[in-house]
């Protein structure tokens, strides 16, 4: 654990000032508030190794404002509560994954999750760990929970955007003896605090909103619990798999807009997939914002921000090209979260159990009523 001094924040400040303050500092006179990337591969290191920084694959000081950040963002106020900040997404799944699981354990997956989530299984299962599967809605995991070792949860549920309940199944892993995961990519801290909802650990990649900008690779494990945390912290230091001082600074720099991203891009959303749901042909919105999806119920018990992805099907693989290239003011490009919307017809990856006409559209910051006329401009124009 780094000692790096840090501005404490009270637990009872509101998401902009926690967003904007998180993990800087204590002020010195003529420094910078934030402090520039540190680059080092090594410290002078006389002596024993007893002080914070001994070498660069272990710690970094960029790495401990950083992660002192988002730990209060997810669990702000909560003591025994550790963050670690990886490479990527999927670095921080499997840091949690392949430290906690053994051969002849058993872990439970949604079926429905992230299009990497295959590769993990096989890699599991290679390793001689059983892995379950059921899908994120109607909290399906729990009926093949029994004799779990770890239960995964995304939810929302990335693409198809189902909720499970996250409480429910925490309680009932719990009362196993399992521990709970939840990848909270798409809610965001901002949006979803699984370790207040009783999640041991709140996995997450910060390549999409967290920094919002699309031009970082970034991901970090939240998680209570010190032998658990330590093996995580383990993991990482023998996979290597640790962010630059730059991304790292880079996403610290940019928690600093997160809530004004956050909430721009939430209400925009939901004007998007109002606009949707009117449109005259059937589209099978997505939402969890949307009264009246079916994820609405429990997203609003346990949310208190519903994230930036819509999605919905057009009729045919055709008519969904046709839509994407009559957009103006979207991209095509696959992840989510940007300040710059993007939409993608998620099919064409293979790897997520979607109609050929699926769209995943992530809203951006830009003006909504110029996001829903030209979705619904390109919806006409595909028509044709």
């Amino acid at each position: 654990m780094s000692d790096a001094r840090t501005q404490g924040l009270p637990s009872g400040d509101g998401d902009g000032t926690r967003a904007v303050r998180a993990g800087l500092p204590e002020p010195v006179k003529y420094e910078p508030t934030l402090p520039g990337p540190v680059f080092a591969a090594h410290y002078h290191l006389p002596g024993e190794p007893t002080g914070s920084y001994t070498y660069g694959r272990d710690e970094n000081p960029t790495w401990s404002h950083l992660e002192r950040a988002i730990g209060e963002l997810e669990a702000p106020g909560e003591d025994g509560v550790e963050t670690l900040v990886f490479a990527s997404g999927m670095a921080a799944t499997s840091s949690v994954l392949f430290s906690q699981l053994r051969a002849g354990d058993a872990v439970v997956l949604p079926s429905d999750g992230y299009q990497a989530l295959p590769l993990v299984r096989a890699q599991l299962e290679a390793y001689g760990i059983e892995v379950r599967t059921a899908p994120t809605g109607g909290d399906a995991q729990l009926g093949v929970l029994d004799g779990a070792k770890l239960l995964w949860i995304e939810t929302p549920s990335n693409p198809g955007l189902d909720v499970c309940d996250i409480r429910r199944l925490v309680s009932e892993a719990h009362a196993r003896g399992a521990l709970v995961a939840v990848d909270n990519t798409l809610a965001t801290p901002l949006g979803q605090r699984p370790l207040e909802l009783g999640a041991d650990f709140s996995v997450a990649s910060g390549t999409k909103q967290l920094t919002g900008h699309g031009d970082v690779l970034l991901g970090y494990v939240t998680g209570r619990g010190a032998e658990a945390m330590a093996a995580v912290r383990r993991w990482r230091k023998i996979v290597g798999a640790i962010p630059g001082p730059m991304e790292a600074w880079l996403a610290h720099r940019s928690l600093a807009t997160l809530h004004l991203r956050v909430e721009r891009q939430n209400a925009s959303a939901l004007a998007v997939a109002e606009a949707l749901r009117d449109w005259p042909e059937e589209l099978g919105v997505r939402y969890p914002g949307l009264p009246g999806d079916p994820s609405h119920t429990i997203a609003s018990q346990q949310m208190r921000r519903y994230g930036c992805v819509v999605s919905f099907t057009l009729p045919t693989r055709a008519r969904a090209e046709r839509f994407l290239d009559a957009l103006r003011l979207v991209d095509d490009a696959t992840s989510f979260g940007g300040v710059r919307s993007t939409a993608e017809r998620r099919g064409r990856w293979g790897g997520d159990a979607v109609p050929e006409g699926f769209i995943r559209m992530s809203v951006g910051a830009e003006d909504p009523e110029d996001l829903v006329a030209d979705v619904l401009s390109a919806l006409d124009a595909s028509a044709k």
